[in-house]
């Protein structure tokens, strides 16, 4: 091994070796220091002269400030950005809970699809590097407002949701820490479906026929089934024939398939005894099983194609719609009283029904109005 001369310069602890330029290969002088920290003899390269700017007089104040502490070793600066580096993989950024959320959910149905492209469309660039202890309302405010001005409210809504949702994922697992409240909140746009969200007679027959015309009637019956008892998708997607009892004309909703957690129970109509008795049943224990008999994952595809051939309006929820519909042709009957929906649609709160009032206060004004002609004498 070739022994390489050390030049001395005039400034104590600094000295240099001649190198080739890794551009230009024209010989250059790369400069060290030597110093005694905490004991330990230490030498270090500083930087070369063309390439770094450096020269001896430098690389004099670079030593003295090493020796003063008030620049760390090269040692303790590798040592440092080890660390920063092993801290950063481990850090629980957005982007990596998205994946942990992606990976936990398992199969791609079509509403994952529809988050992974929000995710990367709207939330990736903007939040993707961050903690969810970083995230402020300023931040959600800002994204509100730019998206609402190329978005409607609804896909609005749907992209903060999948940020909270994201958050929330981490708070459950013990992935993160839960944010402070009075530094990150969620306020989210206002959504009116009022105008679509409840088919009226004309709508329904349209419907219905819609749904007798659909070549698979086995997946027309699960629209069917959403219509007549107002049961959720993720109920509907769970159901088994077991938790069908023909004889006392009920359906169970288990615990572990409802959004509270609780098991209850609902009546069948008589046309939903029909639609039932009518499946063509399958191979498995679901009512309306999926393609390996397992657990049915989504059914977006058939419930829009229903929809828009029925002529509803893009913005009625394909699955979601049903539900409201079954919920405000029985409030808008007078017939139906609000407790009775509530245990119907399984609500936890009277609360989450009472945005059926208004419909239920018209039923009731109508039958007033019913008694003014019987009662008035006028005939």
């Amino acid at each position: 091994m070739a022994v390489v001369t050390r030049f001395k310069t005039k400034y104590p602890g600094v000295f240099y070796i001649k190198s080739l330029h890794k551009v230009t290969k024209k010989t250059e002088k790369v400069y060290y220091i030597r110093y005694r920290k905490h004991g330990k003899l230490i030498e270090e390269k500083v930087g070369r002269q063309h390439l770094d700017n450096m020269d001896a007089r430098t690389a004099s104040k670079i030593r003295a400030h090493k020796i003063e502490g008030e620049a760390p070793t090269n040692d303790e600066s590798r040592t440092a950005d080890r660390k920063a580096k092993e801290a950063e993989k481990t850090k629980w950024t957005i982007d990596r809970l998205w994946n942990e959320y992606v990976r936990q959910r398992g199969e791609v149905t079509t509403s994952l699809r529809s988050d992974i492209n929000r995710y990367n469309k709207y939330l990736k660039d903007q939040f993707g590097k961050k903690e969810t202890i970083e995230l402020r309302t300023t931040e959600v405010d800002d994204l509100r407002t730019e998206l609402l001005e190329k978005l409607s409210p609804q896909s609005t809504k749907h992209v903060l949701a999948l940020l909270k949702r994201i958050v929330n994922f981490s708070v459950k697992k013990g992935l993160c820490a839960s944010p402070d409240p009075r530094q990150l909140y969620f306020e989210m746009p206002r959504v009116d479906r009022k105008q679509h969200e409840c088919m009226n007679a004309d709508q329904l027959k349209a419907y219905w026929q819609a749904l007798d015309e659909e070549e698979d009637q086995n997946a027309a019956s699960f629209l069917r089934l959403a219509l007549t008892t107002g049961m959720r998708r993720g109920a509907l997607f769970a159901l088994k024939w077991s938790d069908v009892d023909f004889g006392e004309r009920f359906i169970t909703l288990r615990g572990e398939a409802a959004k509270n957690g609780q098991t209850e129970s609902i009546p069948m109509s008589s046309v939903a005894v029909e639609i039932l008795q009518r499946i063509e049943r399958q191979d498995s224990e679901f009512v309306f099983p999926g393609q390996d008999g397992g657990m049915r994952k989504e059914f977006v595809r058939i419930a829009r194609r229903v929809r828009d051939k029925a002529g509803l309006a893009k913005d009625f929820r394909p699955l979601h719609g049903l539900r409201h519909t079954f919920a405000s042709r029985l409030a808008s009957s007078g017939k139906v009283d609000l407790y009775t929906l509530q245990k119907l649609l399984t609500h936890g709160s009277p609360q989450m029904t009472q945005r059926y009032a208004r419909l239920a206060d018209e039923a009731l004004l109508r039958a007033a109005s019913v008694a003014d002609d019987v009662l008035s004498g006028g005939e």
